[in-house]
């Protein structure tokens, strides 16, 4: 059976998103309708519900090389096509199904059957009555049968079946729930890591323009006499290495691409178009302490929930141990009619065919078995502590990761407002170099450096921003709120404008100016 169930009507996604960071994004995305239950159901209870009954589809969606595809549409489709999340949704549905099957122990078991038979057999009789000492009897028979088995004591051990099937219910949802958000986060990675591509491409042909500018600055220089041969090569050289730059940044955007698609669960390939617009609302500041966000975690965390069902299901184990220590209770009938024939060789035997049946009230209670429901026993507590101290592994984890999360965003918070501000003194050292260099106030070597400086400030702002928006919804994953409606782990400023890519420095005039007053 395919995995995937239809989203809902009306539920779709009814608007476009333009490079929204993640934390509004996800929050959006929460009313789309996913899919795969994620849009529908946010908690394991409700994710298992919905897994049990949604309609599979059947069908891997397709992306549309035509289509420039938002952040939210591209998670959508990674919920649906991912193999990750059709077996998260498979193993629900499982468990539902194991649900039911623990349930249905609880009502009798009715069985209907039907015997045609014919049976031939010697019957010894005195030889006064049958003269070969023997009859030769032979009886064809219909016999149509209804059967029926009832539990009605059992001290426990359905419930703590039925029980502990719930509870692994919970966990497959919760585990669901978890494979959706790990879907979700390695897509937003791999959108914004295909954006960074993007920008240092475009960062590295501003890049090539700028390094072509100052070659043509050289040339001009050489021209009237103000600069050498070497000063031209030298900056050729620059332009050079700016060109197979930019070459090298246009491979890696197409591996982004292809690694974007794969994310998505389509066939890779470096087909797809993003909506990835410059300017959006970016992550300011953190919205609540440290403290406030662990505490956070180890409530809402998927995994922590799914773990935390694993350890009821233990406990539900070990009751249904100890119960086989205790008797049962069992009713037993049967209703038949009985049709025969019977011949025989010497005299005659009548025809019947008259209603039978059987009742039976038994107890069943085994007084030794070798030591095998103490070994159960032994083993369900075993397995319940294994579970707690996975527990406490995955709680520890789970601080731990949140703590990371929290240190790389106001780490990368810094380094983007550092980013900016070294961006802005590249810009304008570069200009003034440049300026100062056709003034002939300062040499080549000057403004080679500058332009270095220039580039590498434009690949860190480009780095910085990208990194700002991985943390931020770094933060939403660990804390279990992806996919959620959770308060958001940070806040946003109003407007962020686009990194600046600083347009190249006109062309040198043929007569500059000859003094700082006249420029």
């Amino acid at each position: 059976m395919s995995s995937m169930p239809v989203s809902r009507p009306g539920r779709t996604v009814e608007w476009r998103f333009r490079h929204l960071p993640v934390l509004i994004l996800m929050l959006c995305l929460r009313q789309t309708g996913a899919g795969q239950c994620s849009g529908i159901a946010s908690t394991p209870q409700a994710a298992a519900d919905c897994a049990a009954y949604a309609v599979p589809l059947g069908k891997v969606v397709p992306l549309d090389s035509m289509h420039s595809y938002s952040l939210a549409e591209l998670i959508d489709l990674a919920e649906r096509n991912n193999p990750s999340t059709r077996v998260a949704w498979e193993r629900t549905w499982q468990r539902a199904d194991e649900l039911g099957i623990a349930k249905s122990s609880y009502y009798p078991l009715l069985a209907g059957a039907a015997v045609f038979g014919d049976q031939r057999g010697i019957t010894p009789f005195p030889k006064p009555i049958a003269p070969r000492g023997y009859v030769m009897v032979e009886v064809p028979s219909v016999i149509p049968q209804v059967s029926l088995e009832y539990l009605l004591f059992d001290f426990g051990r359905r419930g703590a079946e039925v029980d502990a099937a719930t509870a692994e219910k919970l966990a497959a949802g919760a585990n669901f729930i978890q494979a959706n958000q790990t879907v979700a986060f390695r897509v937003a990675s791999a959108f914004y890591q295909l954006l960074t591509q993007q920008e240092r491409l475009a960062a590295a042909e501003a890049t090539l323009k700028t390094a072509q500018t100052t070659a043509d600055a050289a040339e001009f220089q050489l021209r009237n006499g103000r600069a050498t041969l070497p000063d031209v090569l030298n900056a050729r050289a620059e332009a050079s290495q700016a060109a197979f730059d930019r070459e090298s940044a246009d491979g890696d955007e197409k591996v982004a691409r292809v690694a974007l698609t794969e994310a998505v669960g389509v066939e890779p390939s470096p087909n797809v178009v993003i909506d990835a617009a410059n300017s959006a609302p970016m992550p300011s500041e953190l919205a609540a302490s440290i403290d406030v966000l662990i505490d956070r975690a180890i409530a809402d965390r998927p995994d922590l929930a799914a773990q935390a069902a694993q350890i009821r299901a233990a406990d539900d184990a070990i009751r249904a141990a100890r119960s086989d220590y205790w008797p049962q209770i069992v009713l037993q009938g049967s209703a038949a009619q009985t049709s025969i024939w019977p011949t025989a060789d010497y005299g005659q035997l009548g025809y019947a065919s008259q209603p039978t049946w059987a009742t039976a009230l038994s107890v069943r209670w085994k007084l030794f078995d070798g030591g095998e429901r103490k070994n159960e026993v032994a083993r369900a507590e075993s397995k319940k502590r294994e579970a707690q101290e996975t527990m406490r592994e995955k709680r520890d984890q789970a601080t731990r990761e949140v703590w990371t999360a929290y240190i790389g965003f106001r780490t990368a918070l810094r380094k983007q407002q550092a980013a900016v501000a070294l961006l802005d003194s590249a810009t304008a050292s570069y200009s003034s170099s440049l300026d100062a260099y056709r003034y002939g106030v300062k040499n080549l070597i000057d403004v080679v450096t500058a332009e270095r400086q220039l580039a590498q400030a434009r690949l860190s702002s480009v780095s910085a921003r990208s990194q700002l928006f991985l943390e931020a919804v770094n933060l939403e994953f660990v804390t279990g709120n992806l996919l959620r409606t959770g308060p958001r782990a940070t806040t946003n400023s109003p407007s962020a404008p686009a990194i600046p890519a600083p347009s190249p420095a006109p062309p040198p005039s043929s007569n500059p100016p000859q003094d700082d007053r006249q420029r």
